[in-house]
């Protein structure tokens, strides 16, 4: 009677596992999550197939299981998730030791391979694995975009909003169980209710949970910037409770590449939306993706995407190399012509840029006084984050614990006393 779950890819996965943990813990069951020392008898590997390292590292995850099962330290083994969507077939050849393979969204037929029906009284329900004091709320899925590079419409189908009142209903259970923080998540949230109400709502959506009682932060993620819903920028200015940060993947800058990679907005339209997001937003922290690498890129369109990146000076910034997808549009039209030894030295290059900036931007910020929620404790530290971080990819801010007495889900007022590339240090007010 007990299960292993492993999350492996996005937090929209890991909110999938933890609606399947409630189901399975309602029947009975003891469930784990990423235990670093898996002992259950059962075990599901919840995929991602986004990109060839993230498959491999799913595959490398099942293999791992499934001679564990051959071994006899494992009596089942069943397979979810992206990478088993788009793969199913496949998979089921090369890897037979699993005993059932399910796609992206037929995952709660697990249930009744268990023996179990799924309980739809508490469908919206999850068991949190993430600090009890912020959760992941996602608001949809699939996208519309279809950019040239990307599987994820292959994977996740059309864009499909949830009803608000049901987001809504379950912010309200989130807050009454102790969550004070969310990170609301989707394919590309910008598109959101443009299939329930024919216009876009997640302006009003997020209107609408910054108006719930012990709601303390919300944090948006995956914009997408074109026809960005401009309305969004004056809930976030005009509301405390909505944090001044977000995540909108850009890509690239260069009107050539961004043509071929199907993006719909050129570069003169992506430089007035930065300028006005900063400017009804003031202070905001913006955290983008670009990539480098893209078939056809030249010399010159990799300058741009650097000189852009020195005007934007982005707070937060990741990127990554090209690789050609098997079904995505640009597998079919373009040749990857560009060499991986020059899409690892632009990448290195676009990084270095980039960790100047943010140096810079993080020295900024000694003598400031900052609001932060503490996360957890790690060894003679608190380790906290502002308004302008998210968990697990930005930068952290670290109290002596020597200094005060705090605990996780604590929400305290800090200055900044000293900063590095990657954290800030300060002391409780």
């Amino acid at each position: 009677m007990k299960i292993d779950i492993i999350t492996l890819g996005c937090s929209k996965n890991l909110v999938d596992s933890e609606r399947l943990m409630r189901q399975l813990e309602a029947v009975g069951y003891e469930v784990t999550h990423d235990a670093e020392e898996l002992t259950g008898e059962i075990a599901v590997v919840n995929t991602c197939g986004f990109i060839a390292d993230a498959q491999e590292e799913s595959i490398n995850m099942i293999l791992e299981l499934a001679q564990r099962k051959t071994e006899g330290d494992l009596k089942k083994l069943y397979v979810m998730g992206c990478l088993s969507e788009r793969f199913m077939d496949e998979l089921g050849k090369e890897i037979p030791e699993v005993d059932r393979y399910y796609g992206k969204f037929d995952w709660t037929r697990l249930l009744s391979d268990l023996g179990h029906e799924y309980d739809e009284s508490i469908g919206n329900e999850r068991h949190i694995t993430t600090p009890s004091h912020y959760a992941y709320l996602k608001i949809s899925e699939g996208c519309n975009r279809k950019c040239a590079y990307c599987a994820i419409p292959i994977i996740t189908g059309a864009h499909r909003s949830r009803p608000m009142e049901e987001i809504l209903d379950e912010v309200r259970h989130l807050v009454s169980c102790g969550v004070k923080e969310f990170q609301v998540i989707a394919q590309e949230l910008t598109f959101y209710g443009l299939d329930l109400y024919k216009e876009r709502r997640i302006a009003a959506l997020v209107q609408a949970m910054s108006d719930i009682p012990g709601v303390e932060w919300i944090r948006l993620h995956y914009a997408y910037p074109t026809d960005f819903p401009m309305e969004l920028l004056d809930v976030m200015r005009d509301n405390k409770n909505v944090c001044k940060y977000l995540d909108i993947a850009l890509q690239h800058i260069s009107d050539n590449v961004l043509d071929a990679m199907h993006r719909h907005i050129s570069k003169e339209e992506t430089y007035r939306l930065i300028e006005n997001i900063r400017k009804q937003v003031p202070g905001i922290h913006l955290r983008t993706t670009l990539m480098v690498g893209f078939p056809g890129e030249t010399d010159e369109d990799f300058k741009e995407l650097c000189d852009f990146v020195r005007w934007a000076r982005f707070e937060r910034m990741g990127a990554f190399a090209y690789s050609e997808e098997q079904g995505t549009p640009s597998a079919r039209l373009y040749e990857d012509n560009i060499p991986e030894d020059v899409k690892q030295e632009r990448l290195s290059r676009l990084m270095r840029l980039q960790q100047r900036i943010s140096a810079e931007m993080q020295e900024e910020k000694v003598g400031k006084e900052m609001r932060v929620v503490i996360d957890r404790e790690e060894g003679d530290w608190y380790i906290g984050r502002t308004e302008f971080d998210s968990p697990e990819v930005d930068p952290e801010v670290l109290i002596p614990i020597s200094s005060a007495s705090l605990a996780p889900g604590m929400f305290c007022k800090v200055r900044i006393v000293k900063a590095d590339d990657f954290d800030l240090y300060g002391e409780v007010i």
